[in-house]
């Protein structure tokens, strides 16, 4: 699964602190953090007819991984959004589009680690282009990486920082395997989530994830344990081995670029039911759809 270049978005406009630029001007200093060290945090956004899906909520994280990363005036989410709808309505991309929303802890006075070095501000990017859900209708196929997902003895998951080599070590696998993603195990060996997504899996009637502890609680995963329950089906957090996820009857993937993805193949196994059925993701499909036509921050 390679993401394909979409002319929509050969003119991008893209938000840097105040100002917007094409996409082939738009910069950031050598001397940013995110440059220097990954020290930053982001936010992906979808947006869905004049409507941003789950805005509130994507803020609110953002707002707590820059505190945890001890980031100092922060922008509030009233002017993050300003600066959001500007630049979706200059852009003209008010649906399909999916926003990579950044903020870094700025510009160094000189290369080093130490925070005390930026001290000129954050560095806020907006980037939106024109991305239809990214991954197969028809599902995935994914291989168990090597590569171990961080525990929150070292990086918190729960932070959505920007240093993300954990999973791209974990996708390069993937890629040299053939498969489309790569599923990453916690260090106690049990599944923790797929390399850019979180994962379910279907047994008996009944949807299960894994805890928390190794994963990001990612902002989709959340709204299909919701789902769970307003259609009800029992959903249980828990620690999954790597063999149950193999004898699962549908495994499925979350994310705000890729929504809700069937997951067909698991290290070279064939996952459940034959002929594509997946009863119970495709309920959990339905009402996401359902829910992302009319729920939103309106675009003003």
């Amino acid at each position: 699964m390679l993401q394909p270049f979409y002319p929509q978005n050969a003119d991008v406009k893209v938000y840097i602190n105040g100002e917007l630029y094409h996409r082939d001007e738009a910069k950031v200093s050598v001397f940013d953090s995110v440059v220097q060290g990954g020290d930053a945090v982001w936010e992906g956004l979808r947006v869905y007819d004049n409507r941003v899906f789950c805005l509130d909520k994507h803020l609110n994280r953002l707002q707590d991984s820059a505190k945890a990363m001890f980031f100092k005036n922060v922008p509030d989410n009233d002017t993050i959004k300003v600066a959001l709808f500007q630049t979706l309505k200059a852009n003209d991309f008010l649906t399909d589009t999916h926003v990579r929303l950044t903020l870094t802890r700025g510009e160094k006075i000189t290369s080093g680690m130490d925070p005390r070095l930026n001290q000129k501000g954050l560095t806020l990017i907006i980037l939106p282009e024109y991305k239809p859900p990214v991954y197969d209708s028809n599902g995935v196929s994914l291989i168990t990486s090597t590569t171990r997902r961080n525990s929150p003895m070292c990086i918190d998951s729960k932070i959505h920082h920007n240093n993300l080599i954990n999973n791209i070590l974990a996708k390069i696998e993937s890629n040299l395997a053939g498969a489309d993603a790569a599923l990453m195990l916690d260090i106690h060996g049990f599944a923790a989530e797929v390399n850019g997504t979180n994962i379910f899996m279907v047994k008996g009637g009944e949807v299960h994830t894994p805890h928390a502890h190794a994963c990001l609680p990612g902002i989709t995963r959340g709204l299909v344990i919701e789902i769970c329950k307003e259609i009800g089906i029992t959903c249980t957090q828990r620690n999954i081995s790597l063999a149950e996820f193999h004898a699962a009857d549908e495994v499925f993937m979350t994310g705000t670029m890729g929504e809700i993805t069937p997951v067909h193949t698991i290290d070279g196994r064939e996952i459940g039911y034959t002929n594509g059925q997946r009863p119970i993701t495709k309920r959990i499909q339905n009402r996401f759809a359902e829910r992302a036509a009319v729920e939103g921050t309106p675009i003003v």
